[in-house]
């Protein structure tokens, strides 16, 4: 238990008459049943008692959409977070996110917010509250094509196993994070702290990682991966032999062969089918590695963090053999990695052999080009959830109509107001990019899981029809009457307005 800022009470709960002091309260908020007494708030921190009475410690967050002035630009109805006035203006929209909502887990009631309201003429509903998730995962995308750790190999926090390293994508190492089996499978140690390294990943804080058998990595939603003390800068524009694709017309003429490391496919220009659409003739220079189709190479070294994800330094080690019959005293050869940020020219002397030259000017620019067309390393992180079980039966006294409502796009889903990709199949499993949520949406509880903000929006009509708790629903001015503290904070102009896809279906 810790001391907390106490919000203006919302509802309230008898005092334990087993309870010697006379003070505590009982949350039933969660399974955790905290007992709390006066003044102290329970484990989530997101529940308190306050005089006798069970308050919530957060505020609830609406959001505002931008407006046109008279001008015709665009202005937000709020320049930042503040205490909500109450006032509410056809000009500006308000959206009552999940975010401070609390919950009614498990959901034996209804949600803890079931709001009213009207966008362009149909009357919505928007069902508002914060789901405890057990089930639930982070999927982290790591710009770099350094080799981070064995597929499958495990991802340490704090010494204890919290996710694996999953598939490789093109141009980045990807990352599965948490899951049931971590949280509640494991030891209790684990689960905690599981919970802990997904809850500052969701919060956009950095986490340090330790893979197992590979590397050290800091991650941060929206920046630079930084691996084993190295931040990274760019993400490879391709594999080997797109980076021939891509730039075999501008080598033209300006060398005899390129040669690009990459850890996955190695092109080589002049017998790539680039190469030949140029007219070039094999210069005779064979690379180590299994061949695919011409001028593509899969495994020419082993994986690393040396040039193009390959564990090369001396990328002339990866030769494997220079034919007399086609090769060439005085043969252009240049060597370069799938970000430029490793680059060699060489000419072949008398007896074949590649001498070390400075960098040409020509080829320099398009040296310097494959870094430009480089994106920058970033890490992105994704929260995966299922939105199941009987978080539904807070919106519905017959939880399969709304499922079936999610899966045929009637319902909309978002997290923090953001939007969320539904998977396809049984259930509702949704993903969403922590980026587009507001800052500090997620929270946690003990049991482990971790607390995220849930909204379904709906037209009324359909709301009904699906068996929804007609009978709790408010609107924003009853919210404004009531006594739950609430701040307004401007909506992010990058997300879709949740209600328009409804309207959009209407017409």
């Amino acid at each position: 238990m810790t001391e907390t800022r106490i919000a203006p009470a919302v509802e309230a709960q008898a005092i334990d008459p087993s309870d010697k002091d006379g003070d505590i309260i009982r949350c039933d908020a969660c399974p955790v049943l905290c007992r709390i007494r006066d003044g102290r708030s329970g484990a989530c921190d997101r529940y308190a008692n306050h005089g006798g009475t069970l308050v919530r410690t957060d505020p609830l967050v609406l959001m505002s959409q931008t407006v046109a002035s008279e001008d015709g630009a665009l202005v937000p109805f709020l320049s930042g977070d503040v205490p909500w006035d109450g006032k509410l203006t056809s000009q500006s929209p308000v959206f009552v996110s999940g975010i401070g909502a609390t919950t009614t887990y498990p959901d034996y009631k209804p949600a803890p917010f079931i709001v009213s309201g009207q966008w362009q003429g149909v009357d919505t509903v928007t069902v508002v509250t914060e789901g405890i998730f057990s089930y639930c995962s982070v999927k982290v995308k790591i710009d770099t094509d350094r080799h981070i750790g064995p597929e499958q190999a495990s991802v340490l926090y704090n010494g204890e196993p919290v996710g694996h390293v999953t598939t490789a994508e093109y141009g980045s190492q990807m990352l599965s994070l948490g899951g049931v089996r971590h949280l509640t499978g494991g030891s209790k140690k684990e689960g905690v702290t599981t919970c802990e390294s997904m809850l500052k990943l969701c919060n956009k804080q950095g986490v340090d990682f330790e893979i197992e058998g590979g590397a050290r990595i800091n991650v941060q939603a929206g920046r630079a991966p930084v691996i084993d003390g190295k931040r990274e800068e760019r993400m490879r524009v391709g594999c080997g032999s797109a980076t021939i694709g891509i730039f075999a017309q501008q080598w033209h003429g300006h060398v005899d062969e390129v040669i690009v490391v990459d850890d996955h496919i190695t092109g080589v220009l002049s017998e790539h089918q680039a190469g030949a659409y140029l007219g070039m003739e094999p210069a005779g220079i064979r690379v180590q590695g299994r061949k695919s189709t011409p001028g593509r190479y899969f495994k020419v070294a082993e994986p690393g963090s040396g040039w193009g994800g390959t564990n090369i330094t001396d990328p002339l080690s990866i030769i494997q053999k220079i034919d007399p019959k086609k090769a060439w005293p005085g043969l252009r050869l240049l060597l370069v990695s799938t970000t430029g940020e490793d680059s060699l020219y060489c000419e072949l002397d008398e007896d074949l052999m590649p001498q070390i030259h400075p960098m040409p000017a020509p080829l320099q620019v398009v040296v310097d080009r494959i870094a430009e067309n480089c994106e920058p390393a970033l890490c992105s992180v994704v929260f995966v959830a299922g939105a199941g079980g009987s978080l539904r039966a807070g919106v519905t006294e017959n939880p399969v109509r709304l499922t079936r409502s999610v899966q045929d796009s009637l319902t909309r889903v978002t997290m923090g107001g953001a939007p969320c990709y539904v998977w396809p199949g049984g259930g509702i499993t949704v993903m969403v990019d922590v980026l587009r949520m507001p800052e500090n949406s997620f929270g946690s509880v003990p049991t482990p899981a971790l607390v995220a903000p849930l909204e379904f929006t709906l037209p009324l009509a359909d709301f009904e029809r699906l068996g929804g708790h007609m009978g709790s629903i408010t609107t924003l001015e009853g919210l404004a009457r009531s006594r739950t503290e609430m701040r307004m904070a401007p909506w992010s102009p990058e997300n879709p307005w949740p209600l328009s896809p409804i309207q959009k279906q209407e017409d």
